[in-house]
């Protein structure tokens, strides 16, 4: 696995991270020592960065990659968050920015992973009841206790990013990047963090799974899966996605890849890193296959032509999520 510099403040990481979030929840059942295993395929894969939060679970994901990485925390980067509330019995109290709980929080992250250290720490979401000045000041705060080294802030508008990063320097953004979702190209966020130096995380990359193409139908979620409400997974939004995904895969067919590899090479061709997350080592192993995938000029302009900016059909959120964003 290729190794690449995230940002300009010296963390360098594998070309692609790993989403453990579906290990714990959202995504249906889980299966902890399967979740356990595709931690160590990642690692013997080259793949370095472990993409957590506190949030997730709450709190069960962090336990889980913290079991993980025992024994050998120096060869992991762990990339965990803060900025969501929940009390201690997992109920969601909101967004939660303020400098006394960001301090509490990092310490219950660094229990739960087993370290003394998090490697790269976000504010998972912007409280739009806080100065976000005020909220990387506590992160900095963090960063000179020795608790954190490299910071990042996640779903942030391009001047937020600017005030967030003149406050202390920001090492990466985490945000939704993929073929199906590419509003930080116009929205003024990746011309930001070109400019100032910021690496791109991009979550979701395969679109939330569609453009793996293994999704054919929305009865394939479980009960408890959240797409179930998300909105490109209704109605005649999913079937408009799924005819994108059909072309997607079509192109990747003729370079003999699936529609999977195809959509993270084109997210790693735009300098991001990706962290597609799995909870299975045969997904992991087709994902981490794309960063032998290349693409060339025409077929750049081949996957434009069928998934242009703004090609998905409805909203990436249902309502009430979409308001937590800093958009």
């Amino acid at each position: 696995m290729e190794q690449r510099a995230l940002g300009s403040q010296g963390l360098v990481v594998g070309a692609e991270g790993l989403g453990c979030m579906g290990m714990s929840a959202f995504y249906g059942a889980t299966d902890d020592a399967e979740s356990l295993a595709t931690i160590d395929r990642a690692l013997e894969l080259g793949i370095t960065m472990l993409d957590t939060a506190e949030g997730y679970g709450p709190y069960l994901n962090e336990e889980l990659v913290g079991k993980a990485v025992a024994g050998r925390r120096e060869r992991v980067v762990i990339a965990t968050k803060t900025g969501v509330e929940f009390t201690d019995d997992g109920t969601l109290v909101g967004l939660n920015g303020r400098p006394e709980y960001i301090h509490r929080a990092v310490d219950g992250s660094l229990r739960r992973l087993g370290t003394d250290h998090i490697d790269l720490y976000y504010l998972h979401r912007v409280d739009p009841t806080v100065p976000i000045e005020e909220s990387v000041g506590a992160m900095a705060e963090l960063v000179a206790a020795g608790k954190v080294r490299y910071l990042g802030i996640s779903e942030a508008a391009a001047a937020t990013i600017r005030r967030a990063h003149a406050v202390h320097p920001l090492t990466a953004v985490q945000t939704e990047y993929s073929l199906f979702e590419r509003g930080i190209e116009g929205d003024g966020v990746k011309a930001a963090l070109e400019e100032l130096g910021i690496g791109l995380v991009a979550y979701s990359p395969l679109g939330r799974g569609f453009l793996s193409g293994a999704i054919g139908s929305p009865a394939d979620f479980a009960d408890d899966d959240f797409r179930r409400t998300d909105p490109r997974f209704q109605g005649e939004n999913f079937a408009r996605n799924l005819a994108v995904v059909d072309e997607v895969r079509r192109l990747a067919a003729e370079k003999s890849a699936t529609s999977s590899q195809l959509a993270l090479a084109w997210v790693l061709g735009q300098g991001a890193v990706p962290i597609p997350g799995t909870k299975r080592r045969r997904y992991l192993e087709e994902n981490a296959a794309a960063v032998a995938v290349d693409l060339s000029a025409d077929d750049l302009a081949a996957i434009e032509a069928v998934a242009p900016r703004g090609v998905a059909s409805g909203d990436r959120y249902a309502p009430h999520l979409m308001q937590t964003l800093n958009g």
